[in-house]
């Protein structure tokens, strides 16, 4: 009985720390930040960018390449490729980028899930219904593709969007 008790409080911890650096859906967003439009010339780069981080650990807050959570990846990719700082939350994230169809997505999108709660986890769109992200520990936690049709994600799926124009 203990042994279950302490594998609830396990998974559930694991839950909680998986929220990229997440609160939630936010009311506003901070002056400091604004909506992006990015050239598109800037997909190329941001891909490459995020490519290159594939193997980085997954670190709750971390936005460096010592370490690093889904909008920590994010934020950095975009500071490093294309000169824009995202705010490190994913739902602040979602709310300054402009929504598109699953079927509009290009190289250097967004896709947003929902792991437990909505706009909880996030990634950027690399072609062929793949996406590049940094996973939490407690799934493998290292920067690396996956594919959209994989039934977890899948499942989990909630919203695509774009920071370019």
């Amino acid at each position: 009985m203990l042994r279950f008790h302490i594998s609830i409080a396990a998974v559930l911890t694991g839950c909680l720390l998986a929220g990229c650096a997440s609160r939630g859906p936010v009311a506003e967003v901070p002056a400091s930040f604004s909506t992006p439009a990015l050239d598109a010339a800037y997909r190329d780069p941001v891909l490459e960018r995020a490519l290159t981080l594939t193997g980085t650990p997954y670190r709750y807050g971390g936005m460096t390449p010592d370490g690093m959570d889904c909008s920590g990846f994010v934020r950095y990719v975009f500071q490093e490729s294309a000169d824009f700082r995202f705010p490190h939350n994913t739902a602040m994230i979602a709310k300054l980028t402009k929504p598109i169809s699953r079927s509009e997505l290009k190289k250097g999108d967004f896709v947003f899930f929902n792991t437990y709660k909505p706009y909880s986890h996030m990634g950027i769109y690399i072609g062929n219904n793949e996406f590049v992200h940094a996973p939490s520990s407690r799934n493998n936690g290292k920067v690396r593709v996956d594919s959209l049709d994989s039934r977890y994600f899948a499942e989990r799926f909630l919203d695509a969007r774009t920071a370019f124009q």
